[in-house]
């Protein structure tokens, strides 16, 4: 296989994208060693790392004390994987050495029986797999292994896959239900998906029946945490005392509550929900498991349609960064974590590979195009670990119940899961932008990113290349570039974000096609050379909130496409909250090449609240006093914009008015 490819499945894509090119290339060039400085605690005024201090103090090359949280070794796991994908991509002698270097200092960190984790090794080396609930060891692990196997892919090393089947193993003679062994699984899902990544390198079967038997467990009762935490005495790894045993609907936190069949609502922590639904629909598609995947399909249902925010966050509450309950989506104190829209992103890729419906990528476009890189600043060095859709810049730095909510990005993060998670994704985005389904010889194109791609289908081997113009332009084209003998389909999205309305051409002329499951479906004996065309409407609207989403009553947000729009406070004053929005305004939508190295923003008419007429020491006055509101221009950019200007307010909903 060339390095200049990614191949899964009989699948190799490239990415070669207008948009798309300015985020791999910020990731290879900027992203990867400004992180590799963080994880070296070598960013002045950042948080420190201590990740890979960790490393070399388990290894013995140092002495000190363990520093960061009890996952700090997951950070240095997701850019490894991160550079895995990288260098599968574009090769880079320099920064495989780098790699190279680190996995021989994680090798040195393993135990002769395979263990490895830098928390336990230096500060409890006593109580390994005694607290799995809050310690996080098999989130580690899983972690390392997706980095093993992305390296490996990439590179054709097997170091650190040869270590991490090693603590595979470990972990297998650790963990089942036969007799001796710990039937229980960790609080943090994690390593149920990397079981799966690790089986299909390797083809051994025991990794894949080890990620079942996590799910499977998950859940059962006499609940596991339960007796766990009352063999520990109630000690508590954060509070750092004993407290009372957790009850099992206080397990919810941790989706451990019920067996993870009898689930049907997105509950607890976000990120481990989203993780392990992930590895169900790996599961239910190897094993076949129908009863499983109607759980996958009754939980996406609920996180999507009734736990999502518009752009594609989710998790509403900082307390657990958790889901709430159906429709409680508020916009100011909301959490919508980075890690938990990659999450979601996962989700939805192998459900896709499960069934081609377009719901699924519609979701994963949604997260992708605007909570995912809007986490990131332009330059590749700050981040949001809370993505709001509404902020006071004031109210965060002074309202408690606020600062979870920044109102600018961040250098790094004490806990900095999600620098290193939009690396890892943004670095194997090409694996997100096709399925093909061999046996029934079609190629779904899911994402409309610009891309050179070749499919094993059962006719043969089939060649493509993808120009699009998103998320400016509603069009993409593909050219088939090597085709087989026999007739096999093309299928392509419909977005839901088009309401229907797109045409096909096929070598420049009109075509008809099947629309199945969302998708716009041209089957015949293809010819090399042959073009076709999409084009989905691309048209700027103003979007409503159900009733029951009380953040938003009365309120719009604006859609273009993929891309979500927003309000700031350096294009239209403030405060945010005195502007609204005329229902039935025109919006107009332009290219502004100054805005951020250029984007379309779109003006709509509006109005703004008197504020002049206001005595200083009112708050209040009767409503009869108040003047009629004032029209002004409001300007909107994208979502995945804010931020990178000046500081200040923002609102993704606006106010709406009658005229």
């Amino acid at each position: 296989m060339s390095l200049s490819t990614r191949e899964h499945g009989g699948k190799q894509v490239r990415i070669e994208d207008g948009f798309w090119n300015g985020y791999t290339k910020l990731v290879r060039e900027t992203v990867i060693p400004y992180q590799w400085d963080a994880l070296n605690d070598k960013i002045p005024g950042a948080e420190p790392s201590f990740a890979i201090r960790n490393f070399r103090i388990a290894s013995g090359l140092e002495e000190g004390e363990f520093g960061g949280l009890v996952f700090q070794d997951s950070d240095l796991a997701k850019w490894l994987e991160a550079v895995g994908y990288s260098l599968a991509s574009h090769p880079d002698a320099e920064l495989e050495r780098i790699a190279d270097d680190v996995i021989e200092l994680i090798a040195k960190a393993q135990h002769e029986n395979g263990y490895l984790n830098t928390y336990f090794t230096i500060k409890e080396p006593d109580k390994a797999w005694t607290n799995l609930h809050e310690a996080h060891e098999l989130y580690c692990a899983g972690h390392m292994m997706e980095a093993a196997v992305a390296y490996y892919e990439a590179t054709g090393k097997r170091k650190l896959l040869d270590v991490m089947c090693k603590f595979a193993d470990h972990i297998d003679s650790v963990f089942g239900r036969e007799a001796g062994k710990l039937r229980g699984y960790d609080g943090h899902q994690e390593i149920e998906l990397a079981l799966v990544k690790l089986h299909r390198v390797t083809g051994e079967e025991r990794y894949l029946k080890l990620a079942q038997f996590f799910i499977d467990e998950r859940g059962q009762q006499p609940n596991f945490f339960v007796e766990e935490c009352k063999r520990r005495g109630g000690y508590n790894h954060w509070a750092k005392k004993e407290l009372p045993i957790p009850t099992v609907e206080q397990l919810s936190y941790n989706q451990a509550h019920k067996p993870v069949r009898e689930q049907e609502t997105a509950i607890g922590h976000s990120v481990r929900a989203v993780y392990m639904y992930t590895a169900m629909a790996d599961l239910a598609r190897l094993t076949g498991d129908k009863e499983l995947l109607a759980a996958c399909r009754r939980l996406w249902d609920n996180t999507t349609k009734k736990q999502m925010y518009i752009t594609g966050g989710i998790g509403s509450t900082h307390h657990g960064e958790a889901f709430t309950f159906d429709y409680d989506l508020p916009n100011d104190t909301v959490y919508a974590e980075t890690c938990a829209s990659i999450g979601l992103i996962f989700f939805a890729r192998r459900m896709l590979q499960i069934e081609a419906k377009s719901e699924y990528a519609d979701v994963l476009e949604r997260a992708l195009y605007n909570n995912v890189i809007g986490s990131m600043s332009l330059d590749g060095k700050r981040y949001f670990y809370v993505n709001p859709l509404e902020v006071w810049p004031k109210a965060s730095e002074k309202n408690p119940g606020r600062h979870h909510v920044k109102a600018v990005r961040q250098k790094w993060f004490g806990c900095s899961c999600c620098p290193p998670n939009v690396a890892r994704l943004l670095s194997s985005l090409n694996d997100y932008i096709y399925t093909a389904a061999a046996e029934d010889n079609t190629v779904y194109a899911h994402l409309f990113i610009g891309s050179e791609a070749k499919f094993d289908l059962a006719a043969g081997q089939v060649s493509l290349k993808q120009e699009s113009r998103l998320p400016w332009e509603g069009y993409a084209r593909f050219e088939l570039t090597g085709v087989p003998g026999g007739a096999f389909s093309l299928a392509l999205r419909i977005p839901s974000w088009c309401r229907g309305k797109a045409a096909m051409m096929i070598n420049g002329s009109p075509a008809e096609y099947d629309a199945v499951d969302g998708y716009a479906v041209a089957t015949r004996a293809w010819a090399q050379g042959d073009v076709v065309e999409w084009r989905p409407e691309l048209a700027a609207e103003l979007i409503a909130a159900r009733p029951d989403i009380r953040a938003n009553a009365g309120k719009a947000a604006i859609q273009r496409g993929p891309l979500v729009y927003c309000l700031e406070e350096t294009d239209n004053g403030s405060p945010m909250a005195s502007l609204s929005i005329v229902r039935t305004a025109k919006l107009d939508s332009r290219f502004d090449e100054g805005l951020c190295g250029g984007a379309v923003v779109i003006e709509a008419d509006g109005c703004a609240d008197d504020r002049a007429s206001w005595p200083e020491d009112a708050s209040y006055r009767p409503l009869a006093e108040e003047k009629a509101a004032e029209p002004v221009r409001l300007k909107a950019v994208p979502y995945y914009l804010w931020g990178n200007r000046e500081e200040g307010e923002m609102t993704v909903w606006i106010r709406t008015a009658a005229q």
